[in-house]
């Protein structure tokens, strides 16, 4: 089970050259994988996409690749048009505003467009220490996915018991259930007809009530439910989804058993059991 929160960030030195590649994740229903590169690099997204894909299910994932160099050679390119049109544009302006002073060189090359620098890359190199960053960055970055993933994990199976103690303390009262439903329906019938109860009416009428509210289905259900749950969270490395669904039938069944019982007892447990499943459904949340 792993977490779809997780961060990991590593950065390869050659020669002059310093490549950093830094992975994080957030909680999402299904995959997003966002990747920065610098612009010369854009050929290497196509790939990095594809191998967070293959090692990752679910949730947002951002993917950043940083590119330094010492001492590297910059061309720096100035246009002229564009530092001209800036300079009389600005001039215009501080004319019609009153003001006397002109424009300097510095102002002028702070606009966009007038100054570009230039720089030539080995793209090859660069791609290669990419990819050893990208590797490296992603073990740590999945490394505590898995950390997180264990600790949530525990956290979840322990409310799993608590699910399955209330269940089976339900269950124990369910014979108790449907001799509470026989004898308040004899007790009726009593209180109506006096000496005269027809015996065979009260078992047509008990057999009605205790298909209406007997929670004896629900009950094996939800032992069914929960088997698999468990079953899944222990043995399925990515769960999510199918954890998901199953809390979704499990609190169906909670719900159902809570509104059928009259029982004072059976009604505290499903309270236990909604407070708990709520508290697993939040963490699965974060579940990959």
């Amino acid at each position: 089970m792993k977490s779809m929160t997780g961060y990991g960030i590593e950065e390869i030195q050659k020669d002059t050259l310093s490549v950093s590649v830094e992975i994080k994740s957030y909680n999402g229903r299904f995959l997003d994988i966002f990747c920065g590169l610098p612009p010369f690099l854009s050929s290497l997204e196509s790939g990095i996409r594809d191998y967070i894909a293959a090692r990752s299910r679910r949730g947002k994932v951002e993917v950043s690749v940083r590119i330094r160099e010492k001492g590297s050679a910059v061309k720096i390119i100035v246009n002229e048009k564009a530092a001209a049109a800036c300079y009389e544009s600005a001039l215009a302006l501080a004319k019609s505003l009153g003001i006397r002073k002109k424009p300097d060189l510095s102002f002028i090359l702070g606009m966009e467009g007038v100054m570009e620098t230039e720089q030539n890359w080995d793209i090859e190199t660069c791609g290669g220490l990419v990819n050893a960053a990208l590797e490296a960055a992603f073990k740590k970055f999945d490394a505590q996915r898995l950390r997180e993933g264990r600790h949530t994990k525990e956290n979840i199976l322990a409310r799993v018991k608590t699910l399955e103690d209330s269940l089976e303390r339900i269950a124990s009262r369910c014979p108790e259930l449907e001799n509470t439903i026989k004898e308040n329906l004899r007790g009726r019938f009593v209180e109506l007809l006096n000496d005269g109860v027809d015996e065979n009416r009260v078992l047509a009428e008990t057999a009605v009530l205790l298909v209406k509210y007997t929670i004896a289905e629900e009950i094996s259900r939800l032992e069914s439910h929960l088997k698999e749950f468990r079953a899944e969270a222990e043995s399925n490395g990515t769960p999510g989804k199918k954890l998901d669904f199953l809390s979704q039938e499990i609190n169906r069944e909670i719900n159902t058993i809570g509104s059928k019982t009259p029982v004072l007892d059976v009604s505290l447990e499903v309270v236990v059991m909604k407070d708990a499943l709520e508290n697993i459904r939040e963490q699965l949340r974060n579940i990959e």
